[in-house]
């Protein structure tokens, strides 16, 4: 770790860290509380993939769907009106939106060959948004003179990296620079994230092979074929045995950096907070 001890932390004019783990455990939230505090630099690796590396995708594809209304048509051809995404570190939809969901396209799904073939757009977009940490390091502290760092990272950074291997490129260049800190929920955390997405079902991003075993097992176990999967209930069966696929991988991250649990984070108020639960962190993991 870049933080040998926790009074290097705690003493150092640099910090610089990475959150990681499931969507919806606090990641964005304290990585927005530290940027509002004014002397932290706030990089989002969603926010870098649906704009520098896939926002012509996503802008493109909606204008192929208003393409599809005459009246759009005509202005589009015309130059009349112009369409992009409004992405922002809040609301990622269209980068979601854009990934789409596999099933019968008159119900809003994706032919599976294209769903993967955006699943693979979005994996080779997210490595490289995160080889891009290096340079917003470099970035903040040349423009914007802001000395600490936090990396804000998706959910499926585990899928994109491999967190078993004792060498792995991603990943090594990232140790070098922040200090990896996995948010850990509990079983508790995990069951409401799955009644949160049933509530709402968002496209997400997944390794292929788990994809493709889950894509045969689902339609083998309902009896379906692809032109007739409900593309909503198919992400909803994917989505707990994939948290339960990516929890092993976040937690061999963890053994390059430390581990925060979820209802720690859920009790931070303030930067001061943070730097001193990362320095407990820091304690234990020494211990």
């Amino acid at each position: 770790m870049i933080y040998r001890s926790s009074a290097e932390w705690q003493s150092a004019t640099q910090k610089r860290v990475l959150f990681f783990g499931m969507s919806g455990l606090g990641k964005t939230y304290l990585a927005a509380m530290l940027r509002d505090a004014g002397d932290w630099f706030h990089y989002s690796v969603d926010y870098r993939i649906g704009t520098r590396y896939m926002g012509e995708l996503i802008a493109d594809n909606f204008k192929r769907e208003a393409m599809k209304v005459p009246f759009l048509r005509e202005l589009l051809l015309s130059d009349s009106v112009y369409i992009a995404s409004n992405i922002t570190f809040e609301n990622l939809a269209p980068l979601s939106t854009y990934l789409g969901k596999p099933g019968s396209q008159t119900r809003g799904g994706l032919p599976f060959d294209e769903y993967m073939r955006r699943q693979d757009q979005h994996r080779t977009a997210e490595i490289a948004a995160l080889k891009d940490t290096r340079h917003f390091i470099q970035r903040a502290r040349e423009i914007y003179g802001i000395a600490n760092f936090v990396c804000d990272s998706g959910g499926s950074i585990c899928e994109v990296v491999d967190p078993f291997a004792d060498s792995d490129p991603v990943l090594d260049m990232l140790e070098q620079d922040v200090l990896l800190v996995w948010i850990k929920g509990s079983d508790e955390h995990t069951s409401e994230l799955v009644r949160r997405f049933d509530r709402a079902p968002k496209p997400m991003y997944y390794q292929p092979q788990f994809l493709e075993r889950a894509w045969t097992a689902y339609r083998m176990e309902e009896g379906l074929e692809e032109d007739e999967v409900n593309p909503d209930n198919f992400i909803r069966w994917t989505y707990a045995r994939a948290l339960a696929h990516r929890q092993p991988r976040y937690e061999a991250m963890a053994r390059r950096g430390i581990t925060l649990l979820a209802e720690e984070v859920a009790q931070i108020r303030a930067p001061d907070q943070l730097c001193d639960l990362i320095a407990a962190a820091i304690d234990r993991k020494e211990t």
